[in-house]
């Protein structure tokens, strides 16, 4: 059984998600296109919410990282 916020934050991360992932395959870069492809995805298997905020931030930071 899934929270409310559980289902909030796996839209707003799902949405920030497709932009990570459309931008990468815009401009032909792997690592916001995985990134992004991660987001989208990680919401669906960790159902604590605290465990997701935290890899979720840790997928919207790589990009800034690495650059590559």
């Amino acid at each position: 059984m899934t929270s409310e916020s559980s289902l909030i934050w796996s839209m707003l991360f799902g949405a920030i998600g497709v932009g990570f992932f459309v931008y990468g395959r815009r401009q032909r870069m792997m690592v916001p296109f995985v990134s992004g492809l991660a987001l989208m995805i990680v919401p669906y298997f960790v159902d604590n919410v605290g465990a997701m905020i935290a890899l979720c931030v840790a997928f919207i930071a790589l990009p800034y990282f690495v650059r590559r």
